[in-house]
């Protein structure tokens, strides 16, 4: 029987053109995306507390090295290092792809703890605000990996469910006796000369199929329930900041923003298709995949942090330079001469 809403055949392009040798990816747009959001959205917050939005310039070139090497130094040990150990210069190849939350976490922490000490902010003041930008980032990356059919859920009758005829490494085959899941289609890859991507065409799934046809079946968009989340986020962070602004506890944002991230992330990854093969023997020795175990030491810094959030006596919300105004009267001044 048919579900109650259609399911969603998403077979969408990850190329949005082709210019010459060079391809303008959706994944590549939608990660500029998230800086660029969050660039305004971090110089309101900095103008609201008298920083002046020179500091967001600085602060966004430490984000992005700290997110891309994180990022990609994460896969490639938590995830991939058995390949990449013999293929070191592989490593170098980001348009691959392979890049981990995880890492892109450990790299932010660490560039802006750079930051902080360089220029003398205070570092919890530092991560309270930069979450918000943070959870705006993930959202779109998340919708990044859905343009790529890429960290797809496990297959689900679930009336929302996508079926993802690109992700061809969980494209399956069926027995002529086997049932086939309603709202599956089979799918046949063309290669084109002179085009990176393969032509995709779908056929919708009526009675029995060879046992050489590869099928995709529904499963679930978990990219679209991280990014969803990350935007529930973003509004309770930037809430709960629009509250308190100066005199946000200090820690509390960011400790908030770790625990329920990676709690959700333990929670969704149940939803999700292993990433890599050795996670099946991670789940089977611990009941865990790579993803939910990298995520318990988050969890454990967060509710510390959380826990003496503003508790502090002689520094309970933080510093930054406050230099705005003086910037702002030397503008004026300099505008009267």
């Amino acid at each position: 029987m048919s579900p109650p809403l259609a399911y969603v055949t998403w077979n969408v392009s990850p190329i949005i053109a082709e210019i010459g040798p060079l391809l303008l990816r959706w994944y590549g747009v939608l990660f500029a995306l998230g800086f660029v959001i969050g660039s305004f959205v971090l110089t309101h917050i900095y103008k609201q507390e008298g920083v002046r939005p020179y500091w967001v310039d600085v602060i966004t070139f430490y984000m992005v090295v700290g997110t891309v090497l994180g990022a990609r130094l994460g896969h490639v040990f938590f995830y991939d290092w058995d390949q990449y150990k013999n293929q070191p210069l592989e490593i170098l190849k980001i348009w691959h792809g392979g890049l981990a939350s995880h890492g892109a976490t450990i790299g932010i922490l660490l560039a802006l703890f750079i930051f902080s000490t360089r220029n003398k902010f205070d570092y919890l003041w530092v991560l309270d605000r930069i979450v918000i930008v943070v959870a705006i980032g993930g959202a779109c990356i998340r919708l990044g990996n859905l343009m790529n059919s890429e960290i797809v859920g496990k297959p689900t009758t679930a009336p929302w469910a996508f079926v993802f005829p690109r992700d061809v490494e969980h494209l399956t085959q069926f027995a002529p006796d086997q049932p086939v899941p309603a709202g599956a289609v089979a799918v046949q890859r063309v290669r084109v000369e002179g085009k990176e991507e393969a032509d995709f065409t779908i056929t919708p799934i009526t009675g029995p199929v060879s046992p050489a046809v590869e099928v995709a079946v529904p499963r679930h968009p978990t990219q679209i329930y991280e990014s969803l989340f990350c935007l529930l986020l973003v509004a309770l962070l930037y809430g709960l900041w629009n509250k308190y602004k100066e005199r946000t506890p200090r820690g509390l944002l960011f400790g908030l923003f770790v625990v329920l991230l990676f709690s959700f992330r333990i929670f969704v990854e149940y939803f999700k298709e292993n990433q890599v093969t050795k996670e099946t023997g991670l789940i089977a020795e611990y009941g865990l995949n790579i993803g939910q175990l990298l995520s318990i030491p988050f969890i454990l810094i967060g509710l510390w942090v959380l826990l003496r959030a503003g508790k502090n006596p002689q520094n309970p919300y933080g510093f930054a330079p406050r230099d705005l105004a003086e910037e702002e009267a030397a503008q004026a001044a300099a505008a009267k001469a």
